[in-house]
């Protein structure tokens, strides 16, 4: 081979070492300049040669080999204030809030823990939550569940015997206000204890009258010749009160209940009602919400936070 045919075949086995070059290169690392609001000034991405190059993200290799979460994230379900309290206090920013839902069917508080910035329009992820739903204590449900059911005679004499620690005297400022309101007589648990005991020995006796006193109170009449332990005819309130707590582990709640009774054909049916309990409930939530605020030192709103 000549000088010349050495000379002319140089340019095609560069360019064929080169192709080769091309082909077997792997990934090169580089950094790619972002610009635009809430993302980084810089990511790594990799350079991919090749017959085909391309451009790909690194992210999701990274994230095979993190040690930690990149940000704190989920709910937090507390069963107590006080978990919801302590939890909150714990995670805390300078910018989280907490949320009172007051629909008394469904109550909750919220702490978003990464809210949205007091100052600047940066946003947060909204991602860190700690979450109360007011879970009912159980002596709430049992009053709750037969809340305007009728029962008859025995059945209410035994609930009332059952359930009687839940009740209370009435206050001074009850008595005043509840007795104007309702035009009625408010009992106290010894007079409801004697009610239900009373009741209970008149289960077979056949109700013969029923008659509203002057003082609210019903009075009703068997054709039974004894009729109770003191011979009396049994008067029956028109209210009494409630001390319950209306959450688990909850402070108590005061709340009034109507006692209501008809007679028919002999037969005397019971039953309850108590009186706005969405009331109760509200005024519960709120002083909770605002024990809450207190034991945080955060600041909160009416209403649900962003989805």
């Amino acid at each position: 081979m000549t000088n010349h045919d050495q000379h002319t075949g140089t340019p095609d086995a560069v360019e064929a070492v080169a192709k080769l070059a091309r082909e077997a290169a792997g990934i090169e690392i580089a950094d790619l300049t972002l610009t635009g609001k809430g993302l980084p000034g810089q990511v790594p991405i990799a350079k991919l040669h090749g017959t085909s190059p391309e451009f790909d993200s690194l992210k999701r290799l990274a994230e095979e080999w993190r040690e930690f979460p990149e940000r704190k994230s989920g709910t937090a379900q507390v069963e107590t204030l006080g978990s919801f309290v302590d939890l909150t206090t714990r995670h805390k920013t300078a910018d989280s809030v907490i949320f009172a839902n007051t629909d008394w069917q469904k109550p909750s508080l919220t702490a978003v823990i990464d809210y949205h910035k007091a100052e600047g329009d940066d946003a947060q992820w909204l991602k860190h939550r700690v979450h109360y739903a007011f879970p009912l204590s159980e002596q709430w449900k049992t009053w709750v569940a037969m809340n305007g059911k009728p029962m008859n005679q025995s059945d209410f004499a035994q609930f009332i015997e059952d359930n009687i620690a839940d009740l209370s005297s009435p206050e001074a400022l009850e008595v005043t206000d509840y007795e104007a309101k309702f035009s009625t007589k408010i009992a106290t648990p010894s007079e409801l204890v004697a009610l239900s005991r009373g009741l209970a020995v008149r289960v077979e006796s056949k109700a013969v009258s029923s008659v509203v006193l002057q003082s609210g109170e019903g009075e009703i009449v068997w054709d039974e010749v004894h009729q109770g332990a003191d011979g009396k005819k049994l008067k029956v309130p028109g209210l009494f009160v409630l001390q319950v707590p209306l959450f688990h582990m909850g402070e108590a709640q005061r709340v009034p209940v109507r006692l209501r009774y008809r007679v028919r054909e002999g037969s005397t049916v019971w039953f309850y009602q108590i009186y706005r309990p969405d009331v109760s409930v509200t005024e519960r939530v709120l002083e909770d919400y605002e024990t809450a605020l207190s034991g945080t030192g955060l600041p909160g709103y009416i209403g649900k936070p962003e989805a």
